[in-house]
């Protein structure tokens, strides 16, 4: 059944914390994320090499060690729980009996954790959005598309907790408006083509996951706004720019939870501190401690309200105490056990708002995660009516706000990039508030070769 949220999920600034929700979920064991404590979210991936039907046997063995090793140190360091998290290769949703196998493979190996040593676990299993590998990509029928329902199927029969996607739907054209720092098109593949695809595909994973013993989780924007953070990052593009796409990004990911869905979100939606406050779903985050997967310039702000704390990824090389994942899960234990003990002392809106702090100065990326950010912007954000006004008034939301700031010295940005903010305003008012009307005034812009789009029910 569909939700709709019209206001926060919070009363109070002070409320909005890490590891507290005001919708918690709680696992079979008895594990409640958002429940008061921040867990660990730990993901691993194989090194570079061939999925086949031949190199599956050394997959299993890869992963096996892996996962071996992570909860072996889960649990010589006393850890009160921890998430797993298996992002399928491509290969691995392509063919579903390999990702769920191998789904399979960790979950039972936390199972046994668990009864031997008393080690609360969750998985939460990620099907790869393969639907995009065929160009023009079918989004809602086709071989592919039934074989993602049927990794997701098989997933949440073997016991995986949680099921999320980094789902694709609008990259056909968000990429190549994100090289062209395009607003117009960013907030079309965002809002119009993102949102409706987001619905459609969240309808079925929630009925799914709900069918076969499993919770559906939540989706990310990993490959809009966090490819625009990585643009930025490379000097391809401003970084106010990328800012903008993160908030614009947010009624995209906040489809999932008006399906249905009920978290905890990705951890690379960096724009789920906006659904956390929207919604009141727990979500997961990384920042410092995913330096091993990617560079960023949140790495503390990035934990001040979120309730999983995650690596990211990171392949099995040798480092010198171990292999990588086992050192990430003791790196992401350790920043867990700090923020947990200060929470537990009455400091968690201190330490909230020196993670918040110690970031949000040097980069408007950082600013807008701000939590006071967050919440002035979320509270504008639910008053409009449809995800595509939505996306559009992220995006206005995140100019005025970034502006602002910059005005008051609460934000660095290079001289060169202060004329994007006129330049990012002026497209936003361009766009028309019918849906309809923007579709028919854009398609001329657009590379119809690139996109079907019946597959988005545009007609």
């Amino acid at each position: 059944m569909a939700k709709s949220f019209e206001k926060l999920a919070y009363n109070s600034l002070n409320d909005f914390v890490y590891g507290s929700a005001p919708n918690p979920v709680k696992c079979k064991n008895g594990m409640v994320i958002g429940g008061g404590e921040i867990y660990p979210e730990l993901n691993f991936t194989l090194p570079p090499m061939e999925v086949t039907a031949s190199t599956m046997p050394e997959i299993k063995e890869i992963y096996t060690e892996m996962i071996n090793g992570v909860l072996k140190r889960a649990k010589e360091l006393y850890a009160t729980g921890l998430v797993v998290e298996f992002e399928m290769l491509p290969e691995m949703t392509l063919v579903p009996e390999w990702g769920i196998e191998i789904s399979n493979l960790l979950r039972n190996a936390m199972f046994e954790y668990e009864a031997k040593y008393g080690l609360k676990s969750a998985l939460r299993s990620t099907p790869g959005d393969v639907r995009e590998f065929k160009r023009p990509p079918l989004m809602r029928s086709g071989e592919i598309f039934d074989n993602l329902l049927r990794t997701i199927e098989g997933s949440a029969k073997g016991g995986a907790d949680f099921i999320a996607i980094e789902s694709t739907g609008g990259k056909e054209i968000h990429d190549d408006a994100l090289v062209n720092a395009d607003l117009t098109k960013v907030i079309f593949a965002l809002g119009v083509m993102g949102t409706r695809d987001m619905k459609f595909l969240w309808e079925h994973i929630v009925r799914i996951a709900g069918e076969n013993g499993s919770q559906a989780a939540g989706d990310t924007a990993c490959g809009f706004a966090n490819t625009a953070m990585v643009l930025a990052h490379k000097g391809f593009i401003p970084n106010v720019f990328a800012a903008v796409v993160r908030v614009a990004s947010v009624a995209r990911t906040l489809a999932a939870y008006e399906a249905g869905a009920v978290g905890p979100n990705k951890d690379c939606g960096y724009e789920g501190v906006y659904c956390k406050a929207i919604a009141g779903v727990p979500i997961a985050m990384e920042g410092k401690s995913a330096a091993c997967a990617h560079l960023s310039a949140v790495g503390n702000i990035a934990a001040a309200v979120a309730d999983l704390w995650s690596n990211e990824s990171v392949t099995p090389v040798r480092l010198l105490s171990d292999i990588a994942p086992v050192v990430s899960i003791e790196q992401l234990i350790y920043d867990c056990r700090l923020m947990n003990v200060a929470k537990q002392k009455g400091y968690s809106i201190t330490f909230r708002d020196l993670l918040a702090d110690s970031d949000s100065k040097w980069d408007p990326q950082a600013y807008i995660l701000r939590p006071d950010v967050v919440m002035d912007l979320s509270k504008e954000l639910v008053k409009a009516k449809t995800p595509f006004l939505k996306t559009k008034a992220g995006a206005k939301l995140a100019i005025d706000a970034i502006r602002k700031a910059v005005a008051n010295n609460e934000v660095l940005i290079a001289e060169r990039e202060k004329n994007w903010l006129d330049i990012m305003d002026n497209q936003v008012a361009a766009i028309p508030d019918d849906e309809e009307k923007f579709w028919h005034e854009i398609k001329g812009e657009l590379d119809l070769d690139t996109f079907i789009p019946a597959e988005y029910d545009l007609k």
